[in-house]
């Protein structure tokens, strides 16, 4: 798989606080990465730093060339008294073309609904035009911040599976900040565990039974573990695990 973007002994901090220490990660096209940590744990840092939106203090960040990024922020405020319907959300800020605006609502299930106001849709709906719109260019490197942010458990379920049927259709890399642990976990090749600095790596499975992520987390995310376990029996777990 082809390197799209590296992490290299980034720091990142705020005047004088840190928030992230020593990251190293290197993101390949094709899999999908969930980092998940505790509220300020650097989530949030680390993918403005991979999105080019924060300068490390220390370290340095590396793109292939003519790397295409698209982003789903973890919340957007839309003034709901502005008449907007969902294909003029789809062309801004850039104006895109009639295919691709047809052609990114259909890849997520929202060409039924482009001459809807935007201001008329349910939280699933909205996010899916978030989705649509990030994915207009068809982007290499695909970034989510907390995506399901206000879906209930099967909307967030749904919501995964979407991500990963994007994954295959097109060819890119998905890195996601999550909450969903009692999903997420299966919907990831591979989970970073944040807690000021990578705790812990890996499958999902190794990074469940990591005593950081446990000491962080608890052991609540079993169950959906076992769907992962059944998808991905292939994988070599035990070579995953790196602990800083």
């Amino acid at each position: 798989m082809t390197d799209l973007i590296s992490l290299n002994s980034v720091t990142i901090g705020y005047d004088s606080k840190i928030v992230l220490r020593d990251v190293d990660l290197t993101v390949k096209r094709g899999e999908i990465i969930t980092i998940v940590g505790p509220n300020g744990s650097g989530k949030t840092s680390m993918m403005r730093a991979l999105i080019g939106a924060l300068v490390p203090k220390t370290g340095s960040v590396s793109r292939s060339k003519s790397l295409c990024v698209g982003y789903v922020p973890q919340k957007l405020n839309v003034d709901h008294s502005f008449p907007i319907t969902v294909r003029r959300f789809l062309s801004v800020p850039k104006r895109s073309t009639v295919e691709q605006i047809s052609e990114a609502a259909a890849l997520v299930g929202i060409h039924d609904i482009l001459d809807q106001q935007i201001a008329t849709l349910s939280g699933g709906q909205f996010q899916r035009a978030l989705l649509a719109r990030a994915i207009i260019d068809t982007p290499d490197l695909l970034l989510l911040d907390e995506p399901t942010q206000g879906l209930d458990q099967n909307g967030a379920a749904r919501f995964y599976q979407l991500i990963a049927e994007l994954k295959a259709k097109l060819d890119c890399a998905i890195v996601l900040v999550s909450h969903d642990l009692h999903v997420v976990m299966s919907a990831s090749d591979r989970v970073i565990c944040l807690n000021g600095h990578i705790c812990c790596e890996g499958t999902p499975s190794v990074v469940s039974s990591a005593p950081e992520y446990r000491a962080l987390f608890g052991t609540g995310t079993q169950g959906a573990l076992a769907l992962y376990q059944h998808q991905h029996d292939h994988v070599h777990d035990e070579t995953c695990l790196h602990e800083h």
